[in-house]
C-alpha cells in the first residue's frame, strides 16, 4: 500500500522505515527540513538500535526507494492510508496538550479537500480516550468539508515500542491493537499491517477508537505501577538487608507477575510512562475519578532519584565532593533525556553541594539542554578520575567492565541504582535496593 507518516520522532521514523521494510511505499512529512534531508541521504535522525539499518536499505541513492521524506503534506494525496505520530505532550497539571496533533490534522484535512477518493486516516499517537473522535475526526470534518465513514475513514492504532528496541518491537510485536468505528477504515488497516501480522505470527485486537486509546493507556500505567510496586518492595528489602533482585527472581516465576519490568532501582523515565500515566491521572480527575493507586506509583518513582543520593550521603560528605554520573539517558539504547531520572539526581547531588562529572556514550549532547554547570568526560574511565564517589543511573554495558576504574577510586563509594555492576572489593558499595 502507499502509506503517508506524518512525523519523524522516535514513533513516526521507526514505523515509516519498518513498513517500508515490509513492502509499503511510505513517504516521511515533517515540518523540519533538517530531518526530512538526513532521511533522504538514507540516515536515521535519531539514535535507535537498528534504525539506522533500516532506512538506509529503503531510502537515499543507495536504498530500495520505498521510504522518502518531504516537508510537503500534498504527499498525501499520492497514498491511499495516513498515520498521525505528532507529539502529545503534557501541560503543566498533567493533562495532554493536543495542539501539535489539532495543527498536523488541521493541515491534514486541508490537503483531504484536495482528494476525490476514499482516505483513512489512523492515529498512532497517544491520545486519551476521546480524542481521536471528538476532536481529531471534527478537524478533519470541518477543514476538508467531507464526512467520516463516507468520504474518508479514521481509526486508532497505538504504539508499544520501547525507545532502543523500537524496532525489533515493531517487526515482532506481542499484540497489534486496530482501533476504528467504520468496516472500511478497519478493512484498510488490516490491509496495511497483513504483512507483517503474517511475518510474525501476532494476535490482532480489533476495538473501536476510544477502547483502542485506553488499551495504550492501561498498559503503560500497569507497567509504570509494575515498576513502582517493585521499587517500593526493594526500598523494603533494603531496609532488611535483603537482596532485591533475589526476591524478583522468585516472585517472577509465578506466570500471573512474570519476570519482566521487576527490576527495581533508579525508576522509570523517558517519553511515555510519566506523561501517559499523568495524563491518565488528569482524565480520570476531570471526570470526577483520583485514581489513587496510580498517583501512588507516580509518588514512588519521583523519590527514587533522592533515595539513590541519599545512600550516597550515608558514606561520603557531599559538601564540596566531586561525583562521577555514569548514564544520562534515560535508558541504555538511546539518547533520549527526556525525564531521565539522571537530571534529578544531579540536581539533587548539586543541591548538596557536590560537583558533578557525567559521562553517558550517546547522550551528551542532548544532556547539555537539561543540564547545567556539570562537566562531561569523554569515557567511563575518565569520568571516575579524581572522584569521591559514584553513582550509575543508566544501565549501559560498558558500566559493567570497569573493575579497574572502580577500584583505583581515590574514595571508591560506588551507589548502583540499575544494579549494571557488581559488587567488588575495596570499594564501599551499595546496590539502590540491596
Amino acid at each position: 500500500m502507499r502509506l503517508s507518516i506524518i512525523g519523524s520522532g522516535y514513533v513516526g521514523t521507526t514505523i515509516a522505515a519498518c513498513f517500508a521494510d515490509l513492502g509499503h511505499e511510505v513517504v516521511n512529512i515533517d515540518i523540519d527540513e533538517d530531518i526530512v534531508e538526513i532521511i533522504n541521504d538514507g540516515r536515521a535522525p535519531i539514535h535507535e538500535t537498528g534504525l539506522d539499518e533500516l532506512v538506509a536499505a529503503h531510502a537515499g541513492s543507495e536504498g530500495t526507494g520505498r521510504l522518502q521524506a518531504t516537508t510537503d503534506y500534498e504527499a498525501v494525496l499520492d497514498t491511499d492510508v495516513t498515520f498521525l505520530c505528532l507529539p502529545t505532550p503534557q501541560n503543566d497539571d498533567g493533562s495532554i496538550d493536543l495542539s501539535i496533533m489539532e495543527a498536523g490534522a488541521t493541515q491534514l484535512g486541508e490537503t483531504l479537500a484536495e482528494k476525490s477518493d476514499w482516505h483513512t486516516v489512523i492515529v498512532k499517537s497517544t491520545v486519551v480516550p476521546g480524542s481521536t473522535e471528538d476532536t481529531i475526526t471534527s478537524i478533519l470534518e470541518a477543514e476538508s468539508e467531507k464526512t467520516v465513514g463516507e468520504d474518508f475513514g479514521v481509526g486508532m492504532n497505538p504504539e508499544f515500542l520501547r525507545e532502543g528496541t523500537a524496532v525489533d518491537d515493531f517487526l515482532a510485536p506481542d499484540k497489534v491493537v486496530l482501533g476504528a468505528d467504520d468496516d472500511r477504515a478497519l478493512a484498510d488497516a488490516h490491509d496495511v499491517f497483513d504483512p507483517l501480522v503474517a511475518q510474525a505470527d501476532a494476535p490482532v485486537v480489533e476495538t473501536d477508537t476510544r477502547t483502542a486509546e485506553m488499551i495504550k493507556y492501561a498498559n503503560n500505567s500497569f507497567l509504570a505501577a509494575k515498576i513502582s510496586l517493585i521499587n517500593d518492595i526493594g526500598n523494603v528489602c533494603k531496609e532488611f538487608d535483603i537482596d532485591a533482585y533475589e526476591v524478583a527472581d522468585a516472585i517472577g516465576l509465578d506466570d500471573r507477575i512474570s519476570e519482566q519490568f521487576l527490576r527495581s532501582g533508579v525508576g522509570w523515565g523517558g517519553s511515555c510512562f510519566g506523561k501517559d500515566v499523568a495524563a491518565i491521572i488528569a482524565a480520570a480527575s476531570e471526570v470526577g475519578y483520583e485514581p489513587p493507586l496510580l498517583n501512588a506509583a507516580v509518588e514512588v518513582n519521583d523519590r527514587q532519584p533522592h533515595r539513590l543520593v541519599d545512600l550516597l550521603a550515608d558514606h561520603s560528605t557531599l559538601e564540596g565532593a566531586q561525583i562521577a554520573v555514569l548514564g544520562l539517558a534515560f535508558k541504555s539504547g538511546t539518547d533520549d533525556m527526556r525525564n531521565s531520572q539522571a537530571i534529578p539526581v544531579i540536581q539533587r547531588l548539586q543541591e548538596l553541594g557536590a560537583s558533578v562529572t557525567a559521562y553517558d556514550p550517546v547522550a551528551e549532547d542532548n544532556a547539555k539542554a537539561y543540564l547545567d554547570d556539570i562537566t562531561y568526560a569523554d569515557s567511563a574511565a575518565n569520568a571516575l578520575v579524581d572522584v569521591d564517589g559514584a553513582v550509575v543511573v543508566t544501565d549501559w554495558d560498558e558500566f559493567a567492565a570497569l573493575d579497574e576504574e572502580f577500584d583505583a577510586m581515590a574514595s571508591p563509594v560506588v551507589v548502583d541504582g540499575r544494579r549494571t555492576i557488581e559488587r567488588r572489593d575495596g570499594i564501599t558499595y551499595e546496590g539502590l535496593t540491596w
